[in-house]
């Protein structure tokens, strides 16, 4: 598994690093890492993240459609900040997933890291959602998401994904940064 897993992770590196830098490249990369780590989630039985992974891919054909096709006759579509209601509507999506995910993999699962899994798999639920509307919080969904990652994984035994997720952390606040440079340009 560790050479599908180091093929996974270098996709998806470099579509946290199309990410940070605002470039379409993040899509076509991130749907080859996403959908590796769709079996690679499954065998392990990580079934939050299996299913994460996939939401992964749908929102990846999402956001490259809404990034290439902006609206109201604008060149690109711009990074932007979350309005009040756009908080509360993210914030209600974590609550939500995380109590049906969690309900779901304890009483339906063989997972022994269900209350985990639901927790990583909603917060990137948010942050994917966020990223697709290129709203600045989605790095905030996506540093909690990779701090929480990175011992999930080194438990489960998948030691570059974890070392990855770590790498994900540092790559999340380089973006978090450079996307709210973007969104006072965009101001």
């Amino acid at each position: 598994m560790t050479g599908l897993e180091a093929f996974a992770v270098f996709f998806g590196i470099a579509s946290v690093y199309y990410s940070m830098k605002v470039n379409i490249l993040v899509y076509p990369t991130g749907i080859i890492s996403t959908l590796i780590y769709v079996w690679i989630c499954f065998q392990y039985k990580l079934y939050a993240d299996m299913g994460i992974n996939a939401y992964y891919f749908c929102m990846s054909i999402y956001g490259w459609y809404v990034w290439t096709h902006p609206k109201d006759g604008d060149v690109d579509l711009p990074v932007t900040w979350l309005k009040w209601r756009g908080w509360m509507v993210s914030i209600g999506i974590f609550v939500v997933s995380y109590f049906l995910l969690s309900y779901v993999l304890v009483n339906h699962t063989d997972s022994d890291v269900p209350l985990w899994d639901s927790f990583t798999t909603a917060s990137a639920f948010v942050g994917m959602w966020l990223m697709a509307k290129k709203k600045v919080e989605n790095w905030i969904f996506w540093i909690i998401t990779d701090i929480v990652s990175v011992p999930l994984y080194f438990y489960k035994g998948l030691l570059l994904t974890s070392f990855q997720y770590l790498f994900f952390t540092i790559l999340a606040i380089i973006g978090f940064i450079a996307w709210i440079k973007s969104a006072r340009n965009n101001a």
